[in-house]
This record gives structure tokens, C-alpha cells and sequence, in this order.
């Protein structure tokens, strides 16, 4: 009995081993965080430029932190922003659902890794074979362009939604 438990628990560690291998990685080197999809929902938003319907989803560290009102997040919060294209409900045009899957962007906070773009790393994984964004590590100067308007909250659009 112990042996085929012995055999079970390397077998899947093995599995988790080979898994993590296969997570693209962007090129900057954050990998993409399978676990994001199961994160608790922070707020959902809908970006009209690109039609996208979105949920931001985050680690516990950062769903803590969040609802503490603690600003700068602290090292070891992770962000997703998960986005469908949106498109009419077919049985219910006024309605407005998720589409097809667009893509996965990921803040990772880490004051001192980086510190030159206010503490958060960037990533991107486009489409259902989630390729990495970027031609190199420079894309993320496109993210923080982009996040520089909001710095007086810790670069974040987002904000926990409340409910009574």
C-alpha cells in the first residue's frame, strides 16, 4: 500500500513538474499563472476600445490587501485581467456577453525586482495557445505607459468592488 501511494504522490509530482515546463512565459520572464481563473473576482470592466469584456482576478495576498484599503500592494499580490470579446447575447441582443477568449495580462508586484516601473512586472498571453506578448522585455514599457495616469493608486484602474 505505501508503495503505490509512494508511486502516486511522484507521479504527480512529475506531472507538476512537466505543467510548469509547458507555461508560456513572457519575455520578460513572468510565466503565466494557471491558478489565475480560480482567483476570487475583484471587479469586472469593460474596455470599449477594444470591445473586451473583462474580469480582474487576484492572488489572496492581493484580495487581502485590497479589502484591508492597503495601498502600495505588498510584494507577492498578482493581478489578472482576463478578456472575452463581447458580443450580443443571440436569444437577447440588448444583452452584451462574453465571446471568444482574447486574452490574459498579468500585474505582479515586486517593489525591488520592479522598481522602474512602480513596482509591478507586466504580462500578456494572447488567444487560446496563450502566446506571450512582446518581441522582447521592452513591451512593458507599453503596459506602464498606459498605467502612469493612475499612479497615485499604486498603478492600479481597479478597485475591489463592493456589495451590501
Amino acid at each position: 500500500m505505501l508503495r503505490i501511494v509512494l508511486v502516486f504522490l511522484a507521479l504527480q509530482l512529475v506531472s507538476g513538474i512537466i505543467n510548469a515546463a509547458e507555461r508560456p512565459v513572457a519575455p520578460n520572464g513572468i510565466a503565466i499563472y494557471p491558478e489565475y481563473i480560480n482567483w476570487k473576482v475583484i471587479a469586472p470592466s469593460y474596455r470599449e476600445d477594444k470591445g473586451h469584456i473583462r474580469i480582474i482576478t487576484g492572488n489572496k495576498i492581493a484580495v487581502e490587501a485590497l479589502r484591508a484599503g492597503i495601498k502600495p500592494l505588498p510584494d507577492g499580490s498578482v493581478l489578472a485581467k482576463v478578456a472575452w470579446k463581447a458580443e450580443k447575447h443571440p436569444s437577447f441582443p440588448v444583452a452584451t456577453v462574453p465571446g471568444a477568449f482574447a486574452q490574459v495580462e498579468f500585474m505582479v508586484k515586486d517593489a525591488k525586482k520592479y522598481k522602474d516601473t512602480g513596482g509591478w512586472g507586466f504580462a500578456r498571453f494572447v488567444g487560446n495557445d496563450l502566446k506571450p506578448y512582446g518581441k522582447d522585455a521592452g513591451f512593458v514599457g507599453e503596459c506602464f505607459g498606459c498605467h502612469i495616469p493612475v499612479a497615485n493608486n499604486d498603478y492600479l484602474f481597479t478597485k475591489i468592488v463592493k456589495t451590501p
